[in-house]
């Protein structure tokens, strides 16, 4: 028998089910290794958040009336692997948390991608509840991407992980970060007034080999 839209989304369900079970596994580990509370933070409650999204694929397999078959998401146990081996590589840093949130995003943009394509798929097949519960982990993970961009990039007030991951803690803690701020201020405005000058010296001898 020829298999259909519904097979593949079955067959996408155990995918993101068993990727969801291994990111159950390697979070409190991302979370040991973080150097920023923050980002403890953000990992530990995207465990949180991810074990209800596996309670809610558990609900959309009742609603299908299917049972859940095992299958390794191989692409997922890629991803960690890669996480666990910036672990090993990098001491507790603002590098580690920076190398960190760089493989976790990688995680999260193919959960966004599979629940997206998923949600596609139940929307084709008039499975209205089915979309709306893989729509709200969809915004979940959307969101948890969202919060890791934040901490890398930083707020208004405070640097992010990855501009303190570039300058050394020394200079953080000392206040040396503004100093080196206004250092490159400083250089920008004295290459304008130097290339000014130098207008102004062109400009003269032209004026000198006129006469």
């Amino acid at each position: 028998m020829e298999k259909g839209v519904r097979d593949l989304l079955i067959d996408e369900l155990n995918d993101i089910l068993n990727a969801e079970e291994q990111i159950v596994e390697a979070l409190p580990e991302m979370v040991k290794a973080a150097q920023s509370s923050e980002l403890k933070d953000a990992f530990e409650n995207h465990l949180n958040e991810t074990k209800g999204q596996i309670q809610r694929l558990t609900k959309i397999y009742k609603l299908l009336k299917v049972e859940p078959e095992e299958k390794l998401c191989k692409a997922t146990k890629g991803l960690i692997l890669e996480c666990k081996e910036v672990i090993k590589e990098f001491d507790k840093s603002t590098v580690r948390d920076a190398a960190l949130i760089s493989k976790a995003q990688r995680i999260e943009h193919y959960e966004i991608s599979a629940y997206g394509t998923m949600r596609t798929f139940a929307h084709e097949l008039d499975l209205e509840e089915v979309a709306g519960l893989l729509q709200e982990t969809l915004d979940e993970e959307g969101n948890a991407d969202k919060k890791l961009t934040d901490i890398a990039m930083g707020g208004l007030t405070n640097s992010g992980i990855n501009e303190k991951a570039v300058i050394p803690n020394d200079f953080m803690e000392n206040g040396s970060k503004d100093k080196i701020r206004k250092e490159k201020t400083s250089s920008n405005s004295s290459a304008k007034e130097d290339g000014k000058h130098r207008k102004v010296s062109a400009g003269q001898q032209k004026e000198k080999s006129k006469r």
